[in-house]
């Protein structure tokens, strides 16, 4: 059993490695394999709507988006984490994430999944709701924990401070791995439902 972890801010090893490894380190008392993947300081193309990607299951922009696209499908578990700057998700993720789903929504379906943010003050959940998005659009299911899943603090050292978020990643990690566990034993004792697909409507029509 793997989670991937996407670390979706320019910082390496900062506020957001930080809480994504709290949650790593529980993972492991599960007998969970992780992987952590930093978006690190690079500039992420935006989606530009080509459309290509439908046919390849592959971004035309060749880049850590299709790297991740494939370490997906060995997953059971994913987690996107974002710093909030200037209270929303960081521009880093969002345009990471638009291209990541646009060639491989149909990878996500059915995996568990989850998001986190860290901030020193505010716009911390609807950070979550555009996070959120993603997974809620995908077939996924998505999880919550003790406390919305935030970490508080400008620094490591301040996040260290926020006992009751870091106790919210463990909380986390212990739910993902709850529903991961669960799924994997119902494979065989329950018949799996094949999702609809296909019908598209504007609401004028």
């Amino acid at each position: 059993m793997k989670v991937l972890l996407i670390n979706g801010s320019t910082v390496l090893h900062g506020c957001v490695y930080r809480a994504l490894t709290e949650m790593a380190t529980t993972f492991a008392k599960e007998n969970v394999e992780t992987e952590i993947v930093e978006l690190g300081p690079i500039a992420y193309h935006d989606c530009i709507g080509c459309y290509k990607c439908q046919a390849t299951n592959k971004c035309v922009f060749d880049d850590k988006v299709n790297e991740v696209l494939t370490k997906v499908k060995d997953c059971d578990g994913v987690v996107f984490g974002s710093p909030v700057y200037y209270s929303h998700a960081s521009g880093t993720i969002l345009s990471f994430l638009d291209r990541l789903f646009m060639a491989g929504k149909s990878v996500f379906a059915r995996k568990v999944g989850a998001n986190i943010v860290t901030l020193r003050r505010a716009g911390s959940t609807h950070s979550l709701a555009d996070l959120n998005q993603y997974m809620l659009i995908s077939n996924m299911y998505l999880v919550g924990s003790s406390y919305w899943n935030m970490v508080h603090g400008n620094t490591k050292e301040e996040i260290e401070q926020d006992l009751e978020g870091l106790q919210t990643m463990r909380n986390l990690a212990k739910n993902m791995t709850y529903l991961m566990k669960a799924l994997a034993l119902s494979k065989d004792k329950l018949e799996v439902c094949q999702l609809e697909s296909g019908t598209k409507t504007n609401f004028i029509r």
